[in-house]
């Protein structure tokens, strides 16, 4: 696939992390205004530094959009007098409808939105997509690129909103979590290096027993709590401090504020 990132920053690195690991590319060209802050992508093979946008839309066909809000239009712009029927446009910015990328390149492009998050970098990623109706022409091309980068999920863009805290704020809640588990760890007995190790590897295996046994969370609880048990006293304990309330509260209002931004850019 001939494939580009315009606004290669921390998002758009993390893409083209994956893009070259995974060896999903024929061609990458990567797009930024400063070359020196992707200089780690110089000399990779089939990989090209450049600032000229339209030599970007010349020689790819799949377009990744990972610029700030704020210059997305312009960079649409600058780009769509060199747009053909062969191109697919994904965006990833956050809080840009389709709507109105669509008054720049018109109706007939394939648009596509895509909401990853920075564990794209290493293969992982829970991305969402969605699309405007010439988008759902190629729509599969999108989840063909991203399930090689983790797991894809097509959705109504009304829910994007939501998807962007859920997996790409997601990431740091999870963090948070992971950080918190290492610290009980240490005042338990094991020194950091272990403690982050038992953290990160228990999160990693409670996760993929739901990917692979496809259970509820509250089935793998269940076959590890036992009458008066520790596991029970612990979640409890847990509950009664807020962990659940803690989290649903701080999606939502993550979710609050997302909404809050993208009526400011209107």
């Amino acid at each position: 696939m001939k494939i580009a990132i315009i606004g290669t920053g921390n998002l758009g690195k993390s893409i083209a992390k994956g893009l070259i690991i995974d060896n999903a590319i024929t061609t990458l060209y990567l797009s930024k205004r400063n070359l020196e802050s992707i200089s780690e992508f110089d000399g990779c093979k089939n990989v090209f530094l450049t600032t000229d946008n339209k030599e970007v839309v010349q020689n790819s066909d799949i377009l990744i959009l990972a610029v700030q809000p704020a210059h997305l239009e312009r960079i649409l712009q600058e780009i769509a007098p060199f747009f053909t029927n062969k191109h697919v446009l994904i965006s990833t910015v956050t809080g840009f409808g389709i709507s109105k990328i669509e008054e720049t390149v018109g109706k007939d492009a394939f648009i596509i939105r895509a909401m990853p998050n920075t564990a794209i970098a290493v293969g992982k990623s829970m991305t969402c997509l969605c699309s405007n109706e010439q988008g759902k022409n190629r729509i599969k091309i999108a989840e063909a690129i991203f399930n090689r980068l983790g797991h894809s999920l097509t959705i109504p863009e009304s829910q994007m909103q939501a998807a962007t805290v859920i997996c790409a704020s997601g990431v740091a809640f999870w963090m948070r979590l992971i950080r918190a588990t290492t610290q009980a760890a240490i005042q338990l007995g094991f020194d950091a290096k272990e403690a982050q190790e038992l953290a990160m590897f228990t999160c990693e295996g409670a996760a993929n027993l739901l990917i692979i046994n496809g259970n509820h969370p509250e089935e793998e609880i269940d076959k590890v709590t036992t009458p008066q048990g520790c596991t029970i006293e612990g979640l409890n304990e847990m509950e009664h401090k807020g962990l659940s309330s803690s989290l649903i509260h701080g999606m939502v209002a993550s979710f609050n504020k997302i909404n809050t931004i993208k009526k400011e850019q209107i």
